[in-house]
């Protein structure tokens, strides 16, 4: 007697509500829970209404007393241990919605349905299924055919008790019966040594939880070779498998053969151990983030647009602090945007390949937005973008778009020009202003930074004059080549006087043909003394034809020089 009531005390300090072994619930005696007319038939949907048109009992306790009816029900008629049967009467609303229609509420809600269910047995796995998070069309396929109760299913029971006290909540274990519902018939103990199993890979019981939860179908067959592959891949890329465990989601099944891929993916691309391990330190969602698939989508996304592997792998090496599936997002309403401004595709192309770091971090604003705010077409806007993509940047969310510059700006880089001698004629000062972009005190800056070099102010305006553009590239750009002119080839600055396009090629372009022409000379098949506008200046087809074929050996040596230039800028652009 003694030991049934320290059990019975124990029940009642576990339980929420009161209870008495008896199994009539008392909540019934506090005056304020009921109305003083006799109640309608109630659903959990809300408090039912009297023949006074008053509420006559609270949604809350309405469900409190159904629940704890149901809960006695199963513990102490059916023989479901505590626990369970608390959890399945606090975590099945529905069902217990649809009871309530069944039952004659008009007297005490608890003892009507304990009155219905000793006459009407219910069956149990319905009740069940739903505290497990699953709903009723969810579960009706599930239902067993011969059976109604619990009890009747020992395995079950026990393989669902070994997934509780392992550490997997019970409102999780919907998904992992409906993913792998082979898992819950397993012989006594043959589940826990399936765990044990994926444990002496090294794995902690917190870890092996949340991948249980997220990738249940791991328990059937043997071990999951993607997944061990997986595991030894992060290990030798350095990680603590707690990696796993912070960043695997159990909202969707997770699927450790694409992750497999996707690790193989980087290393097709060319990234090496150290820059995939710093990759995934920084950002982890790259490889769980859906499984990996936000990743593969935003792969094959750049790959459209025609970018390349190396483009691909630099953008990955550059990504910013923001979600892969955010990061895809923002792309995607940046071409959507370039396509509703009616820019050309090559131009889209070229600006998704070559600023996708950048544009995967911003969220532009809508075309319409930015039309008013700016107060230009889509043909000027078009314009402004090719010009310098990086004004995108203004107009995302949240930022506040100034307006284009005004008249009088134009005026100051029209007195530049002016200043500087180019002509009195507004015409050709008018065409002159179209040819260099910045604003004024930009093009006077790019202009005294070619004089301070060392060119003659009058060489400048000479040089400028054939070759506008070149002041149109930022200071900081001119100096890297005037550096890279008289100390990478040794030439003086007097060649840019006769050859100013020079700082208009990219060093990559003149490296590569200069390497060309050195190698020609010390084959004596080409004249040491050629100027370099000669061989730089010219086409690809006629540097090819006058120099790299003047040699039998010439075009094996003019392919092996591209790859190693590719291969080097590669390498810059990754690190």
């Amino acid at each position: 007697m003694r030991v049934w009531s320290v059990y019975v005390v124990s029940l009642v300090k576990s339980s929420k509500t009161k209870f008495w072994p008896s199994g009539l619930l008392q909540i019934a005696q506090s005056p304020e829970l009921y109305g003083t007319t006799r109640s309608c038939r109630v659903g959990l949907t809300g408090g039912s209404l009297n023949n006074n048109g008053k509420l006559g009992r609270t949604r809350g306790v309405t469900l409190r007393l159904a629940q704890d009816a149901i809960m006695e029900y199963l513990h102490f008629t059916r023989g479901l241990p505590f626990m369970d049967a608390e959890f399945i009467s606090k975590n099945s609303p529905q069902f217990l919605d649809r009871l309530l229609q069944k039952v004659d509420a008009r007297d005490d809600i608890g003892p009507s349905i304990s009155r219905f269910l000793r006459y009407h047995p219910i069956n149990e796995f319905e009740p069940f299924f739903e505290s497990l998070g699953l709903s009723p069309s969810d579960y009706a396929r599930l239902l067993p055919r011969e059976r109604m109760f619990l009890m009747d299913d020992q395995l079950l029971l026990e393989n669902y008790h070994v997934l509780c006290e392992y550490g997997i909540a019970r409102e999780k274990m919907g998904s992992i019966y409906k993913e792998a519902p082979e898992i819950f018939c397993y012989d006594r103990g043959l589940l826990m040594l399936k765990i044990c199993a994926y444990e002496k890979l090294g794995l902690s019981q917190s870890t092996m939880a949340k991948v249980i939860a997220a990738s249940p179908y791991l328990l059937t067959g043997d071990v999951d070779k993607d997944f061990v592959e997986v595991l030894e891949s992060l290990k030798n890329l350095g990680f603590q498998f707690r990696l796993i465990e912070e960043n695997i989601s159990e909202k969707d099944c997770f699927r450790w053969s694409q992750i497999l891929e996707l690790l193989c993916f980087f290393s097709k691309i060319g990234c090496d151990e150290e820059q995939l391990s710093e990759l995934i330190r920084h950002h982890p969602g790259i490889l769980f983030e859906g499984s990996g698939d936000k990743t593969c989508s935003l792969s094959g996304y750049l790959l459209k647009f025609g970018s390349s592997v190396c483009e691909i792998r630099s953008m990955f090496l550059q990504f910013p602090n923001v979600q892969v599936g955010k990061f895809l997002s923002n792309l995607r309403r940046c071409f959507l945007f370039l396509t509703e401004i009616d820019m050309p595709p090559e131009d889209i192309s070229k600006i998704l390949r070559s600023h996708s770091p950048w544009l995967g971090a911003c969220t532009l604003k809508k075309p319409n937005t930015i039309f008013a705010r700016l107060n230009v077409g889509k043909k000027r806007l078009c314009k402004i973008i090719k010009d310098d993509p990086t004004e995108m940047k203004n107009w995302v969310l949240g930022s506040r778009i100034e307006r284009l510059p005004d008249a009088s700006k134009k005026l100051l880089k029209v007195e530049f020009l002016l200043g500087l001698g180019f002509t009195d004629d507004l015409t050709k000062i008018s065409e002159a202003v179209k040819l260099f972009r910045g604003k004024a005190e930009d093009l006077q800056e790019r202009f005294d930074c070619l004089v301070t070099a060392g060119l003659d102010r009058k060489d400048v305006i000479k040089m400028l004059t054939v070759c506008p553009k070149i002041l149109n590239m930022s200071k900081d750009v001119i100096e890297i080549k005037i550096d890279f002119l008289k100390n990478d080839l040794g030439c003086p600055l007097s060649v840019l006087v006769k050859f100013p396009a020079f700082l208009g090629y990219k060093i990559q372009r003149i490296k590569l043909r200069y390497s060309m022409y050195n190698w020609l000379k010390d084959q004596g098949a080409a004249d040491p003394e050629l100027a370099l506008s000669t061989f730089i200046g010219c086409s690809d087809r006629k540097f090819v034809s006058q120099f790299v074929n003047r040699h039998p050996s010439g075009p094996k040596v003019w392919q092996n020089l591209k790859k190693e230039f590719v291969h080097k800028e590669c390498l810059v652009h990754a690190s």
